[in-house]
Formats: structure tokens, sequence, C-alpha cells
């Protein structure tokens, strides 16, 4: 429950405290007092968007404090969730800067606007003369619908297996966009894959037969050469290799009388056994090479076949060829593979969609069973607050699964008993939705674990009786959940456990809001000048007190 309420600096209110009672407060005031900025104060609270236009000071900072009392499961949850130390008392506040820059902290820990909406929805109600249009909304009287079935459990494992098929569903259709896309190109595709196939090239197999056709087509000019080479390092009159040999001998003899001299020889023992070595390199080079017309030819032909595939490819090597033809493979085989795949996802979305329809039907059942008492109390709650000829009915009917489950539920109504219903957005004026969202709230009330009910004006188009009852509601319901609300009706403050007076004042040349909680005697004389004027007769004054005392 909202304990007290600490406003600074907004709008018209330079600095007020309320402190509220758990059981029904009552705020009055003439019109334009500032009740409703009392509410927009608080609405800040509650995680409204920040106006720097209402500072009362524009060179100070608005600040607005609720202190709450919770003993709320769901607020334990949020706090957990989010790593907030959570205590008995909770204190929310927001700071508006004159430059339009809003804070929000709970507990003195900074939170953000997302947060701070999300707790205040497990901690107040706040229902405005605007709100009744929620109640045209077919969402909002499913939820109404489902708050008084309260099955939480069973609609949360509805939603699980709902995003599991939602899941499924989507993979499915990408799978089966994927697929067709893929056997467009299937039969392109595997036509390049069994041409790179059927040319079955190895490894760097370009690169080499590129190397061998050269030295295939100058196999005579390399064989002269190294017939040449090898005949003058070892076969000439006076071969290279005996020459260096006979220079070494030479030098090694005379190693005795120049300490130079062994080194050098012991060189030219190395170069004869490296020109050696060469040479018989050599000769082994040139037996391997023959002139091979046939190879030459076939060589000629494999290169053609690997120049073709690479440049139709855009490629320069073996290597990126063979990139390639991998590349096709895995396209070819997923291509192939996928109607496996989506026979195995088709059979887990019918099992899924199964599973769902029935969970929906017992979803529909609950539902279906908790309309007609849902309808004869609503119609029992109209008639006592002063609309005897208005019929509530609740419409159920099933459409396609949806993450709420298959029904569509519309409120129809019937203001004058003329058998003829329609939806609540057709024929309900604004008084009649205003007592309806009272009544359908008093009855959601009980089954929604919502400590504190706030309704601004609810009592808009009403008068008299039906006014009274409106206090009776709202006395019922502040029985069990504290409530708070703005007032013109004298028969709904008369009902009050607090009654709070909102009032101008002029102080140091600037006009101000502030909040009083009434006397007894206070509480008499301020109903009595809502039945008759600022002075009130003797009748109003004894009306008054018999309103207060009863």
């Amino acid at each position: 429950m909202l304990q007290r309420l600490i406003v600074k600096n907004y709008a018209i209110i330079d600095h007020l405290e309320v402190d509220f009672s758990g059981n029904l407060n009552i705020i009055t005031g003439e019109t334009g007092a500032g009740k409703s900025i009392l509410m927009g104060a608080l609405s800040l609270v509650l995680g409204e968007r920040a106006d720097p236009g209402v500072l009362f000071d524009k060179e100070g900072k608005c600040v607005v404090e609720g202190i709450f009392r919770v003993k709320n499961a769901q607020v334990a949850d949020f706090f957990q969730q989010h790593e907030l130390d959570l205590e008995d008392t909770l204190i929310i506040r927001r700071e508006v800067s004159a430059n339009g820059k809003s804070r929000a902290f709970v507990n003195d820990t900074p939170v953000n606007l997302t947060q701070l909406i999300e707790l205040s929805g497990y901690l107040v109600d706040l229902h405005q003369q605007f709100d009744t249009l929620e109640l045209e909304k077919s969402d909002f009287q499913r939820r109404v619908v489902d708050a008084l079935v309260n099955e939480p459990e069973q609609m949360q494992q509805y939603q699980l297996a709902w995003q599991r098929y939602s899941h499924v569903t989507r993979q499915l259709k990408q799978l089966q966009d994927q697929r067709d896309s893929a056997n467009k190109e299937l039969d392109y595709n595997k036509f390049l894959l069994d041409e790179l196939t059927d040319a079955a090239f190895g490894e760097n197999e370009i690169e080499d037969l590129d190397a061998e056709l050269k030295t295939l087509t100058h196999a005579e000019e390399i064989k002269n050469t190294l017939n040449r080479a090898c005949f003058q390092l070892k076969e000439d009159e006076q071969p290279i290799v005996q020459q260096i040999k006979q220079l070494q001998s030479a030098l090694q003899g005379l190693a005795g009388f120049q300490q130079e001299l062994p080194a050098i020889a012991e060189r030219l023992q190395s170069s004869y056994l490296e020109l050696q070595d060469i040479a018989d390199e050599l000769e082994r080079i040139n037996d391997g090479i023959q002139h091979d017309a046939n190879r030459i030819e076939q060589a000629n032909e494999r290169l053609a076949t690997g120049y073709k595939l690479l440049k139709k490819h855009g490629v320069q090597t073996t290597a990126e060829l063979l990139a390639i033809k991998a590349s096709l493979q895995v396209k070819v085989e997923s291509a192939l593979n996928m109607d496996e795949q989506l026979a195995q996802l088709e059979i887990e979305q019918n099992t899924l969609q199964q599973s769902l329809q029935e969970m929906a039907d017992d979803i529909t059942t609950l539902r279906t069973q908790e309309v007609v008492p849902f309808e004869e109390h609503v119609n029992a709650l109209l008639k006592q607050v002063g609309m005897p000829n208005a019929v509530l009915k609740v419409s159920i009917t099933a459409g396609t699964l949806q993450p709420w489950g298959q029904d569509q539920i519309e409120f129809l109504f019937d203001a004058n008993k003329s058998g003829q219903f329609a939806p609540i957005r057709k024929v309900a004026s604004g008084g009649e939705l205003s007592r309806l969202m009272l009544c359908i709230k008093s009855l959601v009330a009980q089954s929604v674990a919502l400590p504190t009910l706030i309704f601004d004006e609810i009592d808009t188009g009403i008068s008299g009786e039906a006014a009274r009852q409106v206090g009776v509601i709202l006395k019922d319901l502040a029985n069990a959940h504290q409530v708070i609300c703005i007032t013109h009706q004298p028969q709904i403050a008369g009902k009050a456990d607090a009654h709070y007076f909102v009032y101008k004042e002029n102080r140091e040349g600037k006009v101000t809001t502030g909040v009083r909680l009434l006397t007894q005697e206070e509480r008499i004389t301020a109903i009595a000048q809502m039945l008759s004027g600022e002075k009130p007769t003797a009748a109003a004054l004894e009306n008054a007190r018999e309103m207060v005392m009863n």
C-alpha cells in the first residue's frame, strides 16, 4: 500500500506530504484546486514520462517520492531479478531537472524507466477518466476474464509451449525458403560439380602440368645444354673437375711452406666434391628428359581443360578450383538433405500444435466456466450503481491459436434491455463506461494481488443513489485493498476512512496547492458544501452528518 506521497516543486505544488490510510482514502476539493495535479505527481513515481514544463520553480528540480509497504511475491521476484535490496518499506523517488532529464530510484538505487513501470504495475492500479478506453479493447477484456480464471501456471505453460511452437514454425519457414532457393540453383550447382568431378584435378596438378609441358617442349635444348655441361665438367680433354682436383693437390703440397694455403686447399677440395656432385646430378636429369610427343599432347589437353575451368570460375590456382568443388559439394548435399530436415520439423510442428490445441481447449473451458458468474456479478453491480436496465454479456468465439490461446473475447452491452447486444465501444456512453469499469475492477481486484487501487473521478456522469452505490462498492473494495479516490460526489466522500481536502492558497505572491486530512467535523462541513454550496444550509449539514455517521 501507498503510505506516504511527498511532492516538491511540481506544477502548482511547492511542497506537500500526504499520509494515506490503508482503506478508503477520498480526495475532494474545488475544480482546479490541484486534485488531478496530485495524481499527475503520483504518475511520475509510477513511470510516466517527465515534462520539465511542470516545474513550480524553474530553477530547481522536481522530486516526487512514494513510500510503500509491500508484501507481494511479484515485487520480491522483481527485486531478486534486478539484484535490488528488498525491505519492508519500499521508497520510489523520481527527480526531474529543469533541462528535462529525469532519474528514478528504488530504495536509493538508480533504475531505468522500463524497470520502474514494471515495478509500479505490481503496486498500484491507477484508473483515470481516459482509462475507460481500455475497456473497449479486446486485449483488456481477455485479461479481465483471465484474471478471474486466476490460473497463471496454466497460462504460463501454454505461453512456453507457444514460444517453442513459434520458434519451430519460424525455423520451418526459413528452411522452406532456403530449400526453394536451393532447388532453383540445384541443377546448375550439380552440373558445375559434375564438371569438376569429371575433371578430377589433383592438388597443384595444373601448376605441375604447366611446368612439365615447358620441360617437354624444350627437351632438345635442355639436353644439349646438359650434355655440354657434363662433358666440360667430366669428359673434356682437360675436365673442369679434374683441373680442380689437380690444383687442390698442388696447393696441398705447399701447405708446409705457407700457413694459409691448407685452408684454401680444403676449400678447393670442397669445390671438387661439389662439382663432382653437380655433374652426377646433371647426368641424372639429362637421362630423365625425353622428347615425348604423346605426352606433350596429353599435357596440352589436360591443361586446356584446367585453364578453361579456371577462367570459368574466375580463379587462378588448382587449390582455388578444388575449394569451389568442395563448396559446391556442400551446397548440393545440403539441398538434397533439406527434405529430410523439413519432414522432421513438420512432425515436431504438428506435435506441438496438437499439444497447444489441447491446452487451448482447456483454457477455453476455464474461461467459459467463469463467464456466467462474471456476467451475473457485473449485472448485479450495474443495477446497484444506477443502471437497472443495463446488461453485460461476454462473447467467446474460437479462432486460430495465438499467444494467449484460441479465444476471441468481446464484451457486449445492452443499456436498455432491448435484447440488442453490441460491442461496448459502439453503444456505451462515457458515464456508463466509468461505472462498468468500476464494477469490473471491483470483481477483478478479488483475484489479483494488487494492494492499491486509485480512481480519478470515476463518478463522472452520476449522482444521487447511483453515486451512493458507487461509494458502497468502493467501501467494499477498501476492505481488502487500499483505495484512493478523487471525487466530486458527497455520497462517495461520506464513505471515506480518510478524507483529504485539496485547496489553493497564495504564498509569497504565488498560488500553491495544499492538502490536509479533515477531522470529522471538517468532513461534515466539506460534504455539506458539496451538497449545497460554500455556505451550507442546516439541512445540508444534517444530511452530511448522516452520510458521515452511516
